[in-house]
């Protein structure tokens, strides 16, 4: 399974979304931060076991704002 993960910059930090997933956002104050964030609560709602398992890639960044690929089994 492959989801997109969409990052954003603000004046306070981060925020992560997986776009597919409803309700499944995040805010940290490091980009870093918000994705590990953002794959513990979709794991939460997805059922997976350990979120380890997810492998990240980043597709593209645009002006304040980035894509990655979020790919896994379930």
């Amino acid at each position: 399974m492959v989801l997109d993960l969409v990052t954003k910059v603000s004046d306070d930090g981060y925020s992560a979304e997986v776009t597919s997933v409803e309700g499944c956002e995040t805010w940290a104050h490091t980009e870093e931060e918000a994705i590990q964030n953002a794959i513990e609560l979709l794991s939460f709602y997805i059922g997976l076991e350990d979120s380890k398992k997810i492998k990240i890639d980043k597709a593209r960044k645009e002006r304040n704002k980035s894509v990655y690929k979020l790919i896994f089994n379930k």
